[in-house]
């Protein structure tokens, strides 16, 4: 592991199914239809079921704690939500690209990392940086 200015982390890629959906609602107890109900998500102007903006942001920060030797070592986390994850029903998914890079190192002892996630070749998170200790 590599924690200097510029450094570039494992690239990671990571694909999306409606099972992981399901398997996600039930986990974290959040039933929205719009994560699994492709005639309700479409009433409410999206393009089919659309993956959980928490589970975007967790497999996002898992290209962090994959790096690190202690995933203990990430002291925070942060992103926006700018873009969903259409899931189809298609049997193959949504495939999500996840790159990051060590943007800043900190008199601290502290890094800063900055996350891109991608699907469709677009951004679907906007700022997504994690602090991770040294």
């Amino acid at each position: 592991m590599n924690i200097t200015e510029g450094a570039e982390l494992p690239p990671l890629t990571v694909t999306v199914t409606r099972e992981n959906l399901v398997r996600y609602a039930g986990a974290s107890l959040d039933f929205n239809p719009i994560h699994w109900n492709e005639r309700f998500a479409r009433e409410v102007g999206l393009p089919d079921v659309i993956a959980h903006g928490m589970l975007t942001m967790a497999l996002a920060g898992r290209i962090v704690t994959d790096w690190l030797d202690d995933p203990a070592r990430l002291v925070s986390y942060y992103t926006r939500f700018t873009r969903p994850v259409v899931v189809p029903d298609d049997g193959v998914g949504a495939t999500v690209e996840f790159t990051a890079k060590v943007a800043k190192v900190l008199d601290d002892g502290t890094a800063q990392v900055a996350i891109t996630a991608k699907f469709d070749g677009k951004a679907v998170l906007g700022k997504a940086t994690a602090v991770v200790r040294s």
